[in-house]
């Protein structure tokens, strides 16, 4: 049994979260020997979770097949350590069947990536995600991003479903953040749900997310460059506010910077940078196109230059 079989998923989050590449083959197919030494790597480095076969982990690029190799394989290395939290997403009978997949294979819960294209209104965002939770072995965190926008009185709805533990925001409006953690509150009291800062490069915005009542974020960076990541958390958890700032100069607001260069380089950015440390984790899948050199190179100096910061 798992050493924290028993625990709500929910109270397991309180960490760095680790969202891993999915390594491919030159020739196409999933390279789960490659992701599992990407695994091993960074689990050595304390991340509390693994959010395995997410956006970084390019969920929309995974046929059902290879998305169970992917959460089984990220099972395995967790060995219960740490929780596995899936992907799924699409209409609601496609996430359903991913999400029976991904129970299947030992996963802990679930990220909800927007159902594709479909703009239902709020009617529409309360039936899917209330017939996911309704069909799901598995504990949700919702994900605002993209066509899922949310009001803090459908969020509250959706928090009073047992299977819903957590809300994740990708929109980077504050305003609404703040008034979607009070409507919670209001309805279900403090500690309802866990919030989690969602927005590519979340370190660069996690101080004022703070601020709005959401504690926990997602790292990128986390991937290719632990050390900085962690670096970053550690002073974001003592309240050392002054390293927080000199790292977001010296380092996440340039990366930031150079990730805007490209369309698509949240993901393929990462995956270059991945393949600098020295595993080869192949191309990522179109519709998403590989960093140009020039960039790859600058990514290379400024992690040097961040390294330098943190030594």
């Amino acid at each position: 049994m798992p050493p924290h079989s028993g625990v709500p998923l929910a109270d397991r989050l309180d960490g760095l979260l680790f969202f891993p590449v999915t390594p491919f083959r030159p020739d196409g197919p999933v390279d789960l020997d490659g992701y599992r030494e990407h695994l091993r790597a960074r689990l050595a480095a304390g991340p509390a979770a693994i959010f395995t076969a997410c956006g970084t982990g390019e969920f929309v690029n995974l046929g059902l097949d290879e998305y169970a190799q992917v959460v089984r394989v990220a099972v395995e290395e967790a060995g219960g350590r740490v929780p596995v939290i899936a992907g799924t997403g699409y209409g609601t009978a496609l996430a359903t069947a991913y999400a029976r997949v991904a129970a299947d294979a030992g996963a802990d819960g679930l990220l909800v990536l927007p159902p594709y294209l479909a703009d239902g209104g709020q009617p529409g965002l309360l039936a899917h995600y209330r017939a996911l939770a309704d069909r799901s072995e598995l504990d949700l965190i919702l994900y605002q991003r993209d066509n899922a926008v949310f009001t803090p009185q459908t969020v509250a709805e959706l928090a009073g479903h047992r299977r819903v533990v957590g809300f994740k925001d990708g929109r980077g409006d504050l305003d609404l953040v703040r008034r979607i953690v009070g409507a919670v509150r209001e309805r279900h009291g403090v500690g309802r749900l866990v919030y989690f800062n969602g927005l590519p490069t979340a370190e660069m915005t996690q101080l004022p997310y703070r601020a709005a009542g959401v504690a926990h974020y997602s790292s990128a960076v986390f991937c290719f460059a632990p050390d900085l990541a962690m670096a970053f958390y550690r002073a974001y958890r003592a309240g050392d506010d002054s390293t927080c700032e000199r790292l977001l100069d010296g380092f996440f607001r340039p990366y930031v910077e150079l990730r805007a260069k490209g369309p698509g380089y949240a993901v393929a950015l990462v995956k270059a940078g991945v393949r600098l440390e020295g595993l080869d984790v192949g191309p990522v899948r179109a519709p998403l196109s590989e960093p140009a050199p020039e960039h790859v190179a600058q990514l290379a100096e400024l992690i040097k230059a961040g390294r330098e910061l943190v030594s």
